[in-house]
Order: C-alpha cells, then sequence, then structure tokens
C-alpha cells in the first residue's frame, strides 16, 4: 500500500479536512453556553411567531381540517399559555422520561461493577481492530430500543475503547453518531417501521384512484438490511481512521476527570477496566446472564399469552401496544435486574442503601442536563405549540413540489429538504406526517410507489438529526462528554459529528441509487415504480 507524502494530494486533503472540522469546532464553541442558546432561541421564537400572529399567518396542513393558525407568545393567549405550563412544559419534556428511569438502572450495573466486567469479558479477547466496527454496527441496530440507543450506546461504547486501551471519547462519539445518524434503518422490524408505514397508507387516501401495493412494516425491510449493513461499515471506517486519529491528534484527554469526591470510585473502576476477571466476577456475570434469560421468558410468556395486557385492543403488537409503550420499562428491568444479581454476588451491593446509593452516584452526573432541560422544554413547547415546526415543514415542502424536477433529482431534492427539515424537526413521526401527505401522493403521480417514497424519506430522515442543538440528547452527549473534556461545547460535538454526517448522507442514498436504477424489490412485495 502506498504511503502518501507530505506533499502528496491525499495528505493535503487530509490537512484541509482537519482544518475545516477546527475551524467548525471553534465556530460551534462561540456559541453560548447551551442554557443561554436556548434561551435565546426561545426569545427569538418568541418574537418570530408574535409578528406573525399579529400578521394573520396561517398554513394548511395537508389532510388536517382547519389551517394552522400561528400564535404568537406576545399575545394574550401565548403569556396565557405560559404562565398556566410552564411546569408542565418542564415536566413534560420527552428525554427526561426516557433518559431518568434508564440513567438509575444503568447506574446499578455500571457501579456494581457489571458493565466493566461484561466489557472485559467480552472485548477482552478481540482485535482491536474490530471494536469501531462493532460499536457501527450495534449503534446503527441500536434503534430497536428507540431513544434509549442514545443512552445506552455511547457509555457502553466508551467503556469498550477504554477496556481495549483506544480511545474512550471515539467510542463514545461513535456510538452517538451511528445511533443517531442510522436511526431510521434496522436489520429486523421495528416499531418505527409499523409507525412510517400506518402514516404512508393514510396518505395515500388523497388518491384512491391510484393502485399502489399496500405498505407494510417489512416494506422497506431489503433496502433497511443494505442500509444497516453499510452503514455500520462506514461508521466503523469512520472511527477508526478519523475520528480517533483526530482525537489523538488534538491531544483529548483519555481519562475521566472526577470530582474529589468520587475519585476513589472512578480510581476503582479504572482499575477493574485492566484487571482479568475474578472467580466472583465470573459467577457474577454467568449468573446475571441466567438471570437475564429468565426475565426474558417472563417477558415472552407474558406477551405471547392471547389475552396478555401488552396487546393491542385488535391482538397484536404493531404499529402500536402497551408492549411497544414499555420499551423504556423493560430496559430498566434488564440492567436493574442483572446489576442486582452481580451486585450481590460480588458483594458490592450488601443492601437497598448500596443500590440506592448507586442510583444517586448516576443521577448526579445528569444534574447539569436536569438544569438544561427546563429551558429546553420550554423552547420544544413554544415551537410547537405556536405553529412554527408545521409552517416551515409544509412551506418547504410546497417549494419542492412547485419546482418540478424529474425523476430520482426530485427524490435526492426531496431527501435534502427533509435533512433540511430534520434540523427543526426531530420527531421524524411527525416530519413525515407532514411530508407523506404531500410527497406520496405526488410521487406516486409521477409513477413511485409509496414504499419507495418512504424509503426515501428515511435517509433525509436520520443523517443530519446528529449535528442540530434541536435534538435533546444532544445536550445529554454533551454532559457525558464533559467528564472527557470539561471544557467541550456544542462546537466540538458538531464537529466530531460531521464526519458522519455527509458519508452517511452519500452512502444511504448510494444504497437507494441501487435499488432506483436496478428496479430492486425495497421488501416483500413493494417495488419501485407502480405498476
Amino acid at each position: 500500500m502506498t504511503t502518501a507524502t507530505p506533499s502528496s494530494p491525499q495528505t493535503r486533503l487530509g490537512r484541509f479536512g482537519d482544518r475545516l472540522l477546527t475551524g467548525v469546532e471553534k465556530l460551534g464553541n462561540k456559541l453560548p453556553e447551551p442554557f443561554m442558546l436556548f434561551g435565546i432561541l426561545f426569545l427569538a421564537t418568541a418574537i418570530a411567531s408574535t409578528l406573525m400572529a399579529w400578521a394573520d399567518v396561517s398554513i394548511q396542513v395537508p389532510g388536517a381540517d382547519e389551517p394552522t393558525v400561528i400564535k404568537g407568545l406576545f399575545t394574550a393567549e401565548g403569556m396565557t399559555w405560559l404562565t398556566t405550563s410552564l411546569g408542565e412544559n418542564y415536566v413534560g419534556f420527552p428525554p427526561l422520561k426516557t433518559v431518568l428511569p434508564i440513567l438509575l438502572a444503568i447506574g446499578i450495573a455500571q457501579y456494581s461493577g457489571l458493565l466493566s466486567a461484561a466489557v472485559r469479558k467480552t472485548f477482552g479477547s478481540s482485535p482491536r481492530w474490530m471494536l469501531p466496527y462493532v460499536v457501527g454496527f450495534v449503534g446503527v441496530l441500536a434503534s430497536i430500543m428507540a431513544d434509549s440507543a442514545f443512552v445506552v450506546v455511547p457509555p457502553l461504547a466508551a467503556l469498550v475503547f477504554a477496556a481495549a486501551g483506544r480511545h474512550p471519547v471515539a467510542g463514545l462519539i461513535g456510538g452517538f453518531a451511528a445511533a443517531g445518524a442510522g436511526y431510521s434503518t434496522n436489520l429486523v422490524p421495528t416499531s418505527l417501521d409499523a409507525l412510517f408505514a400506518g402514516i404512508t397508507t393514510a396518505a395515500m387516501q388523497a388518491i384512491p384512484g391510484v393502485e399502489a401495493a399496500p405498505v407494510n412494516p417489512v416494506s422497506n425491510w431489503f433496502f433497511n438490511i443494505a442500509s444497516s449493513i453499510v452503514l455500520g461499515l462506514l461508521a466503523g471506517f469512520i472511527i477508526d481512521r478519523i475520528v480517533e486519529p483526530r482525537l489523538v491528534r488534538h491531544g483529548v484527554s483519555r481519562e475521566e476527570i472526577t470530582t474529589e469526591d468520587a475519585e476513589g470510585a472512578a480510581g476503582d473502576e479504572g482499575e477493574a477496566l485492566q484487571a482479568q476477571l475474578t472467580p466472583a466476577e465470573n459467577k457474577g456475570l454467568l449468573l446475571a446472564v441466567l438471570a437475564a434469560a429468565v426475565l426474558t421468558a417472563v417477558v415472552l410468556v407474558v406477551a405471547l399469552v392471547p389475552d396478555s395486557p401488552w396487546r393491542s385492543e385488535e391482538g397484536g403488537f404493531l404499529p402500536s401496544s402497551p408492549l411497544l409503550d414499555s420499551i423504556v420499562f423493560l430496559v430498566f428491568a434488564y440492567f436493574v435486574v442483572v446489576g442486582i444479581v452481580y451486585g450481590v454476588v460480588t458483594r458490592s451491593i450488601r443492601s437497598t442503601q448500596d443500590g440506592v446509593g448507586m442510583m444517586t452516584r448516576a443521577l448526579k452526573e445528569m444534574l447539569p442536563f436536569l438544569v438544561l432541560a427546563f429551558v429546553l422544554g420550554q423552547f420544544i413547547a413554544l415551537f410547537n405549540w405556536s405553529g412554527m415546526g408545521s409552517w416551515i415543514a409544509v412551506t418547504g415542502a410546497e417549494g419542492l413540489e412547485k419546482s418540478r424536477l424529474p425523476g430520482f433529482i426530485a427524490v435526492l431534492a426531496f431527501m435534502l429538504l427533509a435533512s433540511v427539515l430534520n434540523l427543526f424537526i426531530i420527531s421524524g413521526s411527525s416530519m413525515w406526517t407532514i411530508m407523506a401527505a404531500v410527497f406520496v401522493p405526488m410521487f406516486a403521480l409521477i409513477g413511485f410507489e409509496p414504499a419507495f417514497t418512504q424509503a426515501a424519506f428515511r435517509v433525509g430522515d436520520s443523517a443530519t438529526q446528529v449535528i442540530t442543538p434541536m435534538n435533546p440528547y444532544m445536550i445529554v452527549l454533551l454532559g457525558m462528554l464533559r467528564k472527557y473534556v470539561p471544557t467541550a461545547g456544542l462546537g466540538n460535538i458538531i464537529a466530531w459529528m460531521l464526519p458522519f454526517v455527509i458519508p452517511f448522507w452519500i452512502a444511504w442514498a448510494g444504497v437507494l441509487a441501487v435499488f432506483f436504477f436496478l428496479d430492486l424489490p425495497l421488501g416483500p412485495g413493494n417495488g419501485i415504480f407502480l405498476g
């Protein structure tokens, strides 16, 4: 293999890329602190919504009976809304119900020693070169856990890298990027597939005269399998060849910066990552695995009995059911059960007080996020209540519809629009509800199957959500990152995520292009073109 010389194009390109990312990092870090940033965004949204409300601006959301009228904060209605819903906006901030329960459970699994022992056992004999690809695949496939993936995968990936002597921040960043930028695909059908299918089917009702193949949760399955493999490999390559070398060049710390009262515990844990498993730890891991198997059997029995309370009213699980709404509970239960079993066997848990202390330590680390969640909750609530999100999405969709671009060029423009809108509207189901109502009928009229339009949306929906401050889990990641880099800001995260965003978008669009130009089936019974 040829080695790049200092003056070779490969070296110059690498230096240019490094300078570009450094520039993005410095520029991004000049942004105000997250609390102030979202305070400014809240004020800007308040002013913009009020001006639009005074101008009687409204937007017709496709499928809605009445137009959505923009509501302003600095009006009588707006001030009443704010003063009566301040607490609800905070407590109802969606990530809190995901992050906090899982964080408590992970606290038991982590501080009992289970996670570090499992990492050493699982990856101790694995080749170091393989770890980035393992993290890439696990991150991409973690969407089966829904939003829990953003909380579970990054810290575990950091532990894996640290245990192998690699840079833990590379695992942290890579795990989050793979989970977020590849969120809309998986090797197996997930609840998101069922949700998208339901929205797509509803959108087709606008043109009943068009005969299209029914869309169901496996309509994009073949496309998702190919996408998962490509993105998993690509994520591993980016972690290994771009992210980790850059972290090393810039001297980013490999060690957690601990507070004084946690130094002893953190030091013990760091030593444990380098040590061989003791007989007690091996026994604890074995019994923890058996406990997980027993819990799995219980869950299956409860879920599969004919009259299971976890079934929907129709008796199934898709597209929605109490079982799918119990993902956070299931993740919580698994971490708690295996953590307690391991802790009791290894005697790291000797009383209830020990378990409570572990959860307290885990929650203490997230106190900065709980403060940020207050202003985040107010901003997101205002953005949704005012109707600004719907206005941005529908206005963008109408602009693309009027452009009348031909064939696959129009599909690429549609994906690009979805990526831009994804910077403002993080909820994929909300954005697809709006965009599907416009583009599923529009693309059907020019000969594209609804399942193909849905597949194209997946590409645009995921890649950019790891670089937008609108993604609340970026703030969670920032808290994790500051354990290693206390001065880290959103600029650091955005710069470290950019190497994933553009390659993911291009590679994923490339997979879609292969299916398009070879006219390959996207899933069982679903092709590209009508008829």
